[in-house]
């Protein structure tokens, strides 16, 4: 099993930048498809950013495009996502999540493809 954390939340400004990070243990990381995911209250959880096991492949809502960098370090086994330009409507849970065996045609931007799932980090964007 793969265990996640994330770090790195809090509260910023609009307009502000933060990096998350979230770090793998218990398997090996560079074999997994990774990805960001959001909840604000009252929503449901939604994409952010995905990444493939080397880096070469990532993906992005289209809310964050252009914001947001997914990046990953599989010598450091970390996935990071780094936030610009922030903006209140940002504000939510960030989780990072982990596919670990999922095999399927389902997108690297869907929730049900991912087998494990971190604790998640709050980040607050005041306007």
């Amino acid at each position: 099993q793969v265990q996640l954390a994330e770090s790195g939340g809090g509260t910023v400004q609009a307009g502000g930048s933060l990096r998350l990070s979230c770090a793998a243990t218990g398997r090996t990381f560079s074999n997994y498809i990774m990805g960001w995911f959001r909840q604000a209250p009252g929503k449901e959880r939604e994409f952010v950013a995905a990444i493939g096991w080397s880096g070469g492949n990532t993906y992005y809502a289209d809310s964050v495009k252009g914001r947001f960098t997914i990046s990953r370090n599989n010598t450091k086994n970390t996935v990071y996502l780094q936030m610009n330009s922030l903006k209140p409507e940002d504000t939510a849970v960030y989780y990072c999540a982990a596919n670990l065996y999922y095999s399927g045609t389902l997108s690297p931007t869907n929730p049900r493809r991912y087998d494990a799932w971190g604790q998640g980090s709050q980040v607050t964007v005041s306007s």
